[in-house]
Order: C-alpha cells, then sequence, then structure tokens
C-alpha cells in the first residue's frame, strides 16, 4: 500500500486514492510518464517538494508497485526511477485531470516543470483529421528534450528524449512560455518575436501544432 491514511472504502476510487492520493504523488507520476528520471531529475521537476518528502513518496509508490527502482547499463550506471506497468495505466488519468484543471476558473500559480509543459501539449491538443498532416517535432526546453509525432492530425506520440531521425520543425522555448502559450495565456505571435519562442524548419507544421493545441 502507498500509505497508512486509507479511506477504508470499498470502491475503486478510493482505492486508486488509497495508492497515489497523497500530497506530490500524482506530481511524481506526472514527472515519470515521458520516461524514466533520476532523483536529481525528479528534485529539478518538482522545486517545492524537500527531499525527505520526495525521498519517502518514491518509497511508497514502489511499495504499491506503481514505480519501480532500475539502475542504467554503464558507463551512466546511475538508478533511475521508472513507472511500472500498472503505474504507467495513470497515464490517461493524469492527461485527463490536466484537460479538467485547464477549465478551472482560477489557474494555479506557481513554477512549470518541461514535463509538464509538454504533457500540457497532450492534454490540449485536439485532433483534426480534417486538416491532416505528419510531422515529427523536437521540442528544446532548456537542457530537456523532448520529441513530439503528428500523424493524420492526430498526436501519436510524446517522450523524453531527442527523435531517431531528423525532425521536421524544433520548437525551441522555455517551460513557462511553451505553457502559456498553449493554454492561450500568451500569444504565440508575441513569444515569437520576443525570442521566447523560436520555431525551426517547417514553420507551418509548427503553427498547425498550436493551433492543435489550444484551449
Amino acid at each position: 500500500m502507498a500509505t497508512n491514511r486509507r479511506y477504508g472504502d470499498g470502491c475503486a476510487i478510493a482505492t486508486a486514492l488509497d495508492q497515489v492520493g497523497e500530497r506530490w504523488t500524482l506530481l511524481i507520476v506526472r514527472e515519470l510518464l515521458l520516461g524514466p528520471k533520476r532523483f536529481t531529475d525528479l528534485q529539478a521537476g518538482l522545486p517545492n517538494v524537500g527531499p525527505k518528502v520526495l525521498a519517502q513518496r518514491l518509497r511508497e509508490l514502489d511499495g504499491s508497485g506503481v514505480v519501480r527502482r532500475r539502475t542504467l547499463p554503464p558507463p551512466a550506471a546511475s538508478q533511475v526511477y521508472e513507472l511500472t506497468e500498472w503505474g504507467a495505466k495513470l497515464d490517461s488519468v493524469v492527461v485527463a485531470l490536466g484537460q479538467w484543471g485547464a477549465l478551472a476558473p482560477e489557474r494555479s500559480a506557481g513554477p512549470v516543470s518541461a514535463d509538464s509543459a509538454v504533457i500540457r501539449l497532450r492534454s490540449l491538443f485536439s485532433p483534426r483529421p480534417e486538416r491532416s498532416w505528419t510531422a515529427t517535432y523536437e521540442i528544446r526546453l532548456g537542457r530537456d528534450r523532448f520529441t513530439a509525432r503528428v500523424a493524420g492530425g492526430r498526436l501519436v506520440d510524446t517522450r523524453r528524449g531527442e527523435p531517431h531521425d531528423p525532425p521536421d520543425t524544433i520548437i525551441d522555448s522555455d517551460p513557462g512560455t511553451l505553457s502559456g502559450v498553449l493554454g492561450g495565456q500568451e500569444d504565440l505571435a508575441e513569444a515569437v518575436a520576443d525570442g521566447r519562442l523560436v520555431i525551426t524548419g517547417d514553420d507551418n507544421a509548427g503553427r498547425r501544432l498550436f493551433e492543435a493545441a489550444r484551449i
């Protein structure tokens, strides 16, 4: 079990909350949806959680079978945390929460992690089969690199890491700006004009991505 504070309710929703209902738990899951991370990487994505609390939540998630630890092969040989097959099934839950939260009357204030910005792209993206296009994107957010792929007007892949093949479009920004443009709090043209968001390569494919991922 993830925590000693259980609801004592036989509903499957209560069972789910017994596992991931503690503070910070679902945000840890969010940070692992796009791929494994080291402890320090999780700290960077969740700057407001203390190391002791983060370590405790990871132990709880490991104990409940949501997260597991794995040692990377040499030369890295560092320890990472990743979602188990069962934990990965929270993907659609987290994305749906993002869709719901995007409609909140008042937005929460605070920093936005790189993974959060890319998951927001997934949460807000609306398929456009009537304006079908296919493109591979490299999203650069500081030192973080992500791949997004659209096929037939549908977002079919988002993951951490650079594309295996040269991308059609490169989007270079910071997490806060990307999240703001996607959510409509910032204007794409203004972000491009002042250099906070740069689209390289197929500019039309870049703008289509943003058109399909706005509230």
